[in-house]
């Protein structure tokens, strides 16, 4: 359940093509500048953000990058999802015992405790998995558009509502 530095990197770096674009091209040189990010780096990441269509390249002089798309159209979880950042806290959480546990195994060589499927597993994995699915709500509900505004003052209420509801929903 950790956001790495490249999936940070990514949603500040969309914001500040957000912030800077006015619908012209913006060089990753700027962006580097501004945000105090490896311009070799970016350059990664901007690769696979096309790849996933939430920036187009525009080349030749005054080239860069723009939005593929609104920024009300491209999520947290769009950009994150791009760079390949899985921050669902359930990913791997399998029904194998620890690697603290030997394996035993019986006469005919079958392992016996090869899975794990304990009341207190089947809790604590459930537990997760409800976590990792209100994560993923927030970060598919709020915006480019949603961050940009509440960077000026004025932010939309709408992925605090829906955040809301959803831990409601996972509570009852």
């Amino acid at each position: 359940m950790r956001l790495t530095s490249k999936g940070r990197y990514a949603v500040r770096a969309m914001l500040d093509l957000t912030f800077h674009s006015n619908g012209n091209p913006v060089r990753l040189q700027e962006i580097s500048t501004r945000q105090s990010i490896s311009l070799h780096y970016l350059e990664q990441l901007f690769r696979k953000l096309r790849t996933g269509k939430v920036v187009k390249s525009v080349r030749g002089p005054g080239g860069g990058y723009v939005l593929a798309r609104s920024m009300d159209e491209i999520s947290v979880k769009d950009v994150l999802d791009c760079v390949g950042e899985n921050i669902n806290p359930a990913r791997d959480i399998l029904n194998v015992p620890s690697s603290g546990i030997e394996i035993m195994k019986d006469e005919q060589g079958n392992e016996l405790n090869a899975v794990v499927d304990t009341k207190e597993f089947n809790l604590t994995k459930g537990y997760f998995e409800n976590l990792g699915t209100i994560m993923m709500d927030y970060l598919a509900t709020t915006t480019l558009g949603d961050m940009a505004r509440k960077g000026t003052g004025a932010f939309s209420e709408t992925a605090t509502s829906n955040i809301r509801s959803a831990a409601g929903e996972m509570n009852q």
